[in-house]
């Protein structure tokens, strides 16, 4: 039995998601519910997994565990350059487009003066609109980033997406990244942990 901590639309939605593809029991606990998340993790943040007694903090570590656990068809054949290619767009996202979104995250909480923040957020969502443009780039030669299949890399970026809407500035996304989103979006397990957070899809729009 699995037990994922989350925030609803967090990153967390990408190991929620996986759970349910995994179809194996699990709860889910929602951070917000709990009188003290620091018991949990002194970083405060999500996702969580708890496997039997063992807590494991890292989303990217959590995805891997659970594709290789239970053999989901979400990243190409270890040992072959197709796979090295995944996870760098797996890393990609964990660890270059999500410090994107979080520098926006805290202009938004830490800047307390209207124009300052505005200007803090624009200088953001350039650096975050390079990015998708390199997405988008990739999108143009592939269906999915890693090639013709869905990987875990498209459903932590499909995640990271939709928090634009959380922001008053705009990040473009290009039409491949659109229709990424879309496809990502409307995959039955991906579906399901939306509708299971309460959570509503707006990036491929």
């Amino acid at each position: 039995m699995y037990t994922l901590y989350y925030s609803p639309g967090a990153c967390s939605l990408a190991i929620h998601t996986l759970l349910i593809e995994s179809d194996q029991p699990f709860d889910v606990v929602n951070k917000n519910d709990l009188e003290d998340f620091s018991t949990i993790t002194p970083l405060g943040a999500v996702p969580v997994l708890k496997i039997g007694n063992e807590l494991i903090r890292e989303g990217a570590a959590q995805a891997l565990y659970l594709i290789e656990k239970h053999d989901l068809d979400l990243l190409p054949k270890a040992g072959s350059p197709d796979r090295a290619k995944a996870l760098e767009w797996l890393l990609f996202g964990n660890a270059t487009m999500h410090p994107a979104y979080s520098k926006m995250f805290f202009s938004l909480r830490a800047i307390s003066d209207e124009a300052s923040r505005h200007e803090a957020l624009q200088v953001a969502a350039g650096v975050a609109g390079k990015l998708w443009a390199l997405v988008d780039k990739q999108l143009a030669k592939t269906r999915f980033v890693t090639g013709d299949k869905l990987s875990v890399a498209d459903i932590m970026l499909a995640v990271y997406a939709n928090w634009g809407g959380y922001f008053d500035v705009d990040i473009p996304l290009g039409a491949n990244v659109r229709r990424m989103l879309a496809e990502v979006s409307a995959w039955p397990s991906f579906a399901k942990a939306l509708a299971a957070e309460g959570v509503e899809y707006r990036a491929a729009a």
